[in-house]
């Protein structure tokens, strides 16, 4: 295990291992419903729109505009706190869902609603690998 000390997932289930494993290949993959097409993130295991349960994990373009986003600068915890202010954003994707993630930016007061962002990658260790946002 790493010795990162913020949050990370627990418990996860099998089905949804496939997206990790994707981020340690610096790839993102989705849930795609066979059914209706639509993107499902956060994994789950029925689809919100046809509940359909069978999904492919399609690759995404890692490209999308900010929806919304928050400065945060009174962290949850320590761990956090050592980075604040950092900046956490709800991205509109260019498929068309929306996923949320830290962006990596000097002046969180550049950020912008609209503005266009991709996904990078952060390493932590040989099983972690977070995305992060960063402007395009």
């Amino acid at each position: 295990m790493t010795d990162y000390d913020k949050f990370l997932p627990e418990g996860l289930p099998a089905w949804q291992r496939p997206f990790w494993d994707a981020l340690r290949e610096h790839d993102v993959r989705v849930q795609k419903c066979s059914g209706c097409g639509a993107f499902r993130h956060v994994p789950k295991e029925l689809c919100n729109r046809c509940h359909g349960t069978e999904a492919t994990w399609s690759p995404i373009s890692g490209t999308g505009r900010i929806y919304t986003y928050t400065v945060v600068r009174r962290a949850p915890t320590p761990a956090y706190q050592a980075e604040a202010p950092y900046v956490l954003v709800h991205v509109e994707m260019d498929e068309g869902f929306r996923m949320i993630g830290s962006m990596t930016v000097d002046d969180p007061s550049a950020v912008r609603i609209g503005q266009d962002v991709r996904i990078t990658y952060d390493d932590l260790d040989a099983d972690w690998t977070i995305l992060r946002f960063a402007p395009a």
